[in-house]
């Protein structure tokens, strides 16, 4: 009833049992998938692309769904990921609403959907999940793993679990561990959504839907994802229109800004599950690498093997994941032995630039993949 599932979706079916790092497991679990460009003969031109917490598969347009996708200026013939050179492949992350298992999943124990049946997730879960699919397209080697925000952590959690299984890594807008106040914003995000009594533990439908609840976490959501800096430039203290003005509300919404947060929340939702949201909004407060070394999280990237090369971007006027914690990225997998660079960029628009900001991401990204071609090339000729 709560998937919402793009046109042109692949699947593929996880081991059952599936076991989930903190207990229980899933049963006739899969994955959502989209593919662009080949696989070679020698299936070694492979990048997986793990996203954020919302986006679906559908990162780019294809044949099977030719809309435009999330990340649609970066993937694609002759883009910075150029699907002439590589076989690109998009996984829904696990606990999603949009394709793979998650909450808003049928229970095949029950024929129900699962909702708070749903066993605890782990960003850990994903990354087992997304590693599975790749050995099951017949892969051993990723020539490259790509993570932003969420999927940076899940990228994180698949290189130390899953050595060797990708050559090289960009890890965009990431970090080795949840801190508190990006805790604090998503714990308030949670809160509103339970609070609302449509949710009613967990068990709505779509007449009694928690909007509210859902409107209020989207809105918080989206003032973190943005800077400052971003907010003042577009928005200033600009005031609604008397059109877009309920003056006979008591504290109603009186500045543009205003407008642009609950326009931005009513297209959120009823286009996203709400138990999928409190799954996966936990799952990344969670999330801490340092858990594998005593609470260290440079040493617990220290220990990541088989990684070659690796760029690690951040963003400075990020708020949500800012940019010591890509800093930190970098010194530990530098100690791992892995030829990292650090690429701080100073765009305006926060930790979602990596959406929007072609201009500084775009030649970063193309620069990175050229540079593994060449190396590969190199290689090739010295054997």
């Amino acid at each position: 009833m709560f998937e919402f599932i793009p046109p042109g979706t692949r699947w593929f079916d996880l081991d059952s049992p599936f076991p989930m790092k903190r207990g229980g497991a899933l049963h006739g679990a899969r994955v959502a998938y989209e593919t662009w460009g080949t696989l070679d003969a020698d299936r070694g031109n492979a990048i997986l692309i793990l996203p954020g917490m919302s986006p679906d598969a559908h990162a780019a347009s294809s044949a099977a769904n030719p809309a435009p996708g999330w990340w649609e200026w970066m993937i694609g013939t002759g883009k910075p990921i150029d699907t002439g050179r590589w076989f690109v492949i998009c996984v829904n992350a696990l606990g999603s609403c949009k394709g793979s298992t998650g909450p808003a999943s049928l229970n095949p124990d029950t024929g129900k959907a699962y909702r708070l049946d749903y066993p605890d997730l782990s960003i850990e879960d994903g990354a087992d999940a997304a590693a599975e699919l790749v050995r099951g397209l017949g892969i051993d080697q990723l020539a490259c793993l790509i993570g932003n925000s969420m999927g940076a952590m899940t990228a994180l959690a698949f290189l130390s679990r899953h050595p060797g299984v990708a050559r090289n890594h960009i890890n965009i807008c990431g970090a080795a561990r949840a801190l508190p106040f990006s805790i604090a914003i998503r714990s308030l995000q949670r809160e509103a959504i339970r609070n609302d009594p449509n949710w009613n533990g967990g068990n709505y439908d779509e007449r009694t839907y928690p909007e509210n609840g859902m409107g209020m976490a989207r809105k918080l959501g989206v003032m973190t994802y943005r800077s400052a800096l971003e907010w003042d430039g577009r928005f200033g203290r600009v005031r609604l229109d008397s059109e877009h003005r309920d003056d006979d509300e008591p504290f109603g919404a009186e500045f543009e800004v205003e407008g642009y947060l609950e326009a931005h929340a009513r297209r959120f939702v009823h286009h996203y599950d709400p138990n999928s949201y409190l799954y996966l909004s936990r799952s990344i407060d969670w999330f801490d690498l340092g858990e594998t070394a005593d609470g260290d999280s440079v040493q617990a990237l220290s220990r990541i093997e088989g990684v070659e090369r690796a760029l690690v971007i951040g963003v400075k006027t990020d708020i949500l994941f800012p940019i010591q914690q890509q800093e930190e990225i970098a010194a530990g997998l530098r100690r791992a032995g892995t030829e990292t660079r650090f690429l701080p960029l100073p765009s305006p628009q926060g930790h979602d630039a990596f959406l929007v900001d072609a201009e500084r991401f775009a030649p970063a990204v193309a620069g990175f993949l050229r540079t593994l071609a060449h190396a590969e090339l190199l290689a090739d000729k010295v054997a």
